[in-house]
């Protein structure tokens, strides 16, 4: 889900202040209370202090399932995401990011819109650089049956590929619809287009499946995880994100993520083949 409020079905306009750290593996080529809020952050000084061990490339979170039209509390929900970090001293970072997240519900449609953008850096050297346009949309057929359609473009400087372009679209099954708990997953087929850092492009078949579940396990608690894969012949790229976000009041919460991406065969000049982002977000609700 989309949501950072943990009070309502679906979240609102939010403006995080983030800290990621950021791991690469190697790669074969191819709210509430005082006391919680003053835990809380420092939890969230802590994990942004891990950056002292450098920025490196993080992958934008997958486009989610959760656009669930009969859950929908009013006809347009939007987000937009900022956030940024800078340490100095024995060594030099900054991380930059930036999105907006808009979604229109009506009747048993939801149209769901997603733009954003990544970076990160080392010692003034560029270490990550990402760019993502995204739209979905979904047609309840029924309370737990569901059509899909996503449309995704992004491109990652350090992935090998000048840019992936993704069409999909399936079936989808609504398993709970909460609150508290909320699991939706769906399937289905799909073409990519990738253009290659050093030149060419393939056009391959896939198929794509995406599980997404929230667990709303108090008032003021939620935890959420997010899945994503594609298939094709070339490679198998997958997408998970966990998270826990905890309302500090009315207005603000506190999110804590972990992403994962993987891919199993990446081209040439992949700067890894799994990468991984620990964040930290202070979220504004209107």
């Amino acid at each position: 889900m989309k949501s950072a409020d943990v009070n309502s079905t679906y979240g609102a306009f939010r403006l995080p202040q983030e800290a990621d750290s950021v791991n690469h593996q190697g790669r074969k080529p191819a709210q509430g209370h005082s006391r919680r809020l003053r835990v809380l952050m420092a939890a969230s000084l802590g994990i942004a202090g891990l950056t002292c061990a450098g920025m490196a490339q993080a992958q934008l979170e997958d486009f989610e399932v959760m656009d669930n039209p009969a859950q929908a509390e009013k006809p347009f929900e939007g987000t937009a995401e900022l956030g940024y970090n800078k340490i100095s001293g024995n060594s030099n970072s900054e991380s930059l990011r930036a999105g907006v997240d808009m979604t229109w519900f009506r009747q048993a449609w939801s149209y769901s819109f997603k733009a954003a953008t990544k970076s990160a850096s080392d010692n003034d050297e560029t270490s990550a650089e990402e760019y993502l346009v995204a739209g979905r949309t979904r047609y309840n057929l029924s309370t737990y049956n569901y059509l899909f359609g996503l449309a995704r473009w992004d491109k990652d400087r350090f992935s090998g590929y000048d840019s992936q372009s993704t069409l999909a679209g399936g079936y989808g099954r609504q398993l709970l619809i909460g609150p508290p708990q909320s699991l939706a997953v769906e399937i289905g087929p799909g073409v990519r287009h990738d253009e290659y850092e050093d030149g060419g492009h393939d056009d391959v078949g896939l198929l794509y499946a995406g599980l997404d579940y929230d667990w709303q396990f108090s008032e003021t608690s939620k935890f959420s995880q997010s899945l994503a894969a594609e298939a094709s012949d070339e490679n198998i790229i997958g997408r998970s994100e966990t998270a826990l976000t905890v309302a500090m009041n009315d207005a603000l919460a506190l999110k804590v993520s972990y992403e994962v991406e993987f891919n199993d065969s990446p081209p040439p000049g992949a700067s890894s083949q799994t990468d991984t982002a620990t964040g930290v977000s202070l979220v504004y609700n209107m």
